[in-house]
């Protein structure tokens, strides 16, 4: 018995769209102990931090003297920073709708990829454009799950995520990319795939599932306060890193069964 059953329609929904939300899936005790902990991770400072600068994404500040160079992007390594990632990211109900998607018992959290809290910020946040996460990624497969959870309200106003759905079907031309692996925005077919984009409203406690193929980009934040989210990855057992890449840098984590 999972902890969470999904219906068909979900399962099926999953599978044809390539995202599934779940409403409240953590609860808002959770979300505020976990929100607690990345505020004050972020005051520290607390290293190892991704900043909006390092990528240069449109609206990023432009260089490490310019105004805003010390805003943040990602808190990374977040199932190490504390217990209460760790407990939220193998928890009985994110494994088991995890395992429900996948449609397998052996589930393992990626701690390459992802594995972070998203820090939002006012003023300096970027503009991340249409792009698929399996694009620097090295798996035998690409099937890979993220659940994005948020921490608060997620709105076009402070950066929610959009999805294209249905892409992660898609089998797109190398000459859709620039050489960033971002779709161009200047083709008349990225422009119409484009047009069928959705945002991703979430609440507080709304975890997002969406497959590594699934197009997905975000705005600014235009709001003056931080959004913050918590994301991880997840692979089946079977479905390995490559040896000698990125994906291969730190050992993947077990999600216990219920």
């Amino acid at each position: 018995m999972n902890a969470i059953d999904l219906d068909e329609i979900e399962t099926a929904a999953f599978s044809r769209d390539g995202y599934l939300i779940r409403r409240g899936l953590a609860s808002e005790a959770t979300c505020n102990d976990l929100l607690e902990i990345a505020r004050e991770h972020l005051a520290e400072q607390m290293a190892p931090i991704e900043y909006e600068v390092d990528v240069q994404y449109p609206g990023s500040p432009t260089g490490p003297v310019a105004d805003g160079a010390d805003t943040s992007r990602r808190l990374l390594q977040a199932y190490s920073r504390h217990k209460c990632f760790r407990d939220w990211a193998t928890s009985a109900d994110l494994g088991s709708v995890l395992r429900q998607l996948f449609e397998s018992d052996s589930i393992e959290l990626s701690q390459c990829h992802h594995n972070c809290i998203m820090t939002k910020r006012p003023g300096f946040s970027s503009t991340t454009c249409w792009h698929q996460d399996n694009r620097f990624w090295s798996f035998d497969q690409q099937n890979l799950i993220t659940a994005w959870l948020a921490l608060g309200n997620e709105s076009l106003g402070n950066g929610c995520l959009s999805i294209i759905p249905g892409s992660h079907r898609l089998n797109i031309d190398a000459g859709k990319f620039d050489s960033a692996l971002f779709l161009r925005p200047d083709l008349p077919e990225n422009k119409e795939l484009i047009r069928k984009s959705e945002p991703v409203k979430l609440d507080i406690g709304d975890v997002l599932f969406f497959h590594s193929r699934l197009f997905h980009a975000a705005g600014r934040n235009l709001t003056d306060s931080t959004k913050f989210s918590v994301v991880f990855t997840y692979h089946e057992l079977g479905n390995c890193p490559i040896s000698d890449t990125r994906s291969a840098k730190f050992p993947s984590v077990s999600v216990p069964a219920v």
